[in-house]
């Protein structure tokens, strides 16, 4: 009986502290969405505060994914030399401070040069919890990640609903600094226990160690920029309900400011359910078949929310996008990061919010020349193209377990 005791405090011990790393590493996702829509609702404010037109608030905006794809390849660097959550709470921090920036600025070229920093912290924050996320999932052997992408959702979607609620009585500049003092709050409580413990192995549940760093070899490295591709689609469209969502309402439908911050808040309570509930349902669809049926109804959804002529139907599209486009991303990046690790984590993540610095400047000169409405059909146009890539490549994508991966769980494996 002592012996089983013992057996028993010493396998209770990991799952623990799983447990720990789990709950600290939802705050940050949580965070990392509050504060990212808490900056894009205010983003008509900061248009009229900086009299810039739409071609120029698109190239501002252009800042935010040159600076994240920038820092992202370095980020990987970082996480592989020390570790994924000291990276984790530094980039926490900076994403917390910058957020104040934008309103203190008066010009559409001020505005880009503070969203580059901002950008930065926000790419290398998502590296870095994404690639600590991915060891995470691993050592528990569950298909977990989409549950950590709906706390990103859920984080927005109140985020969202806060600003619309301010946005009426609250300047700018003092929301932001709300959100700094917020994220400051949130990183001082979670951080330390990022900190105190190391990244799980698999051998942390009873499983061999993996020998060192993997090196990919060719078709895995190609597997990684195909799964990129589809993340660069679908990030193009999650960046573009961030960005121009709530001018699409207000400047085009006619709604307020408050109703304008609802869409991107149903967006992302759609986003939310859809990741909750993806463990689910990738265990019964697989990777591939998730991903095309994703793409497939987010393009539909985008469709109607883009060319819809009343509020209520764009609203329902947007809703209707952000139950497509759930799971792509989380997919991607997860199987990204099982292939190479932290290395393919940031060669996904570098490619999809490529998508975002493609996104704003398109979007902003398309609607200079056609329309803002025609100009965001062009997220359901790279929503389908994921789902055909993600078709297109479903048999290459069964590859044999990676490290820390159960066998059976690769793309398209009914099991994942």
């Amino acid at each position: 009986m002592p012996l089983i005791n013992k057996v028993r405090q010493h396998s209770a011990v990991p799952d623990a502290s799983l447990t720990r790393l789990r709950v600290a590493l939802t705050a940050f996702f949580a965070l990392d969405g509050f504060v990212f829509a808490g900056w894009v609702v205010r983003i008509p404010a900061v248009k009229h505060q900086t009299h810039a037109s739409a071609g120029a608030l698109g190239l501002a905006l252009l800042g935010v994914s040159a600076g994240a794809v920038v820092t992202m390849t370095l980020t990987g660097r970082l996480c592989r030399r020390y570790g994924s959550h000291p990276v984790t709470v530094v980039c926490a921090v900076l994403l917390s401070l910058s957020v104040a920036l934008p309103p203190l600025t008066h010009s559409a070229w001020t505005l880009g040069a503070v969203l580059l920093a901002f950008g930065a912290s926000y790419g290398g924050i998502n590296v870095a919890f994404n690639s600590a996320a991915v060891d995470l999932v691993a050592a528990l052997r569950r298909p977990v990640m989409s549950t950590f992408h709906a706390a990103f959702s859920l984080g927005g979607m109140v985020g969202a609903g806060l600003g619309g609620l301010v946005a009426g009585s609250l300047s700018p500049t003092r929301h932001l600094l709300g959100l700094t003092v917020i994220g400051l709050l949130v990183t001082a409580v979670a951080g330390p226990i990022l900190l105190r413990q190391p990244s799980p192995a698999p051998a942390d549940r009873g499983r061999p160690a993996e020998p060192g760093p993997r090196r990919p070899d060719r078709r895995t490295r190609g597997l990684v920029v195909v799964l990129g591709l589809i993340a660069l689609c679908t990030s193009y469209g999650e960046g573009a309900m961030a960005d121009w969502g709530a001018l699409h309402f207000q400047q085009d439908l006619g709604a307020s400011a408050g109703t304008a911050a609802a869409g991107y808040s149903c967006f992302a309570l759609a986003m939310t359910a859809g990741r909750l509930t993806g463990t689910t349902l990738l265990q019964r669809l697989g990777r591939s078949r998730t991903i095309v049926a994703g793409g497939v109804t987010a393009a539909a959804g985008m469709l109607l929310g883009s060319l819809a002529p009343s509020v209520w139907a764009a609203l329902l599209g947007f809703t209707v996008t952000g139950l497509g486009l759930a799971n792509v991303f989380p997919v991607t990046v997860e199987r990204a990061g099982a292939l190479a690790g932290p290395g393919g984590v940031a060669v996904a993540s570098t490619l999809g919010y490529g998508g975002m610095l493609l996104g704003p400047p398109a979007i902003g000169l398309m609607a200079d020349r056609f329309s803002l409405p025609a100009a965001l059909t062009s997220v359901a146009v790279l929503a389908a193209v994921a789902a055909g890539i993600g078709r297109a490549t479903r048999r290459s994508a069964h590859e044999p377990a990676a490290a820390g991966q159960p066998a059976g769980t690769g793309p398209g494996s009914p099991s994942s």
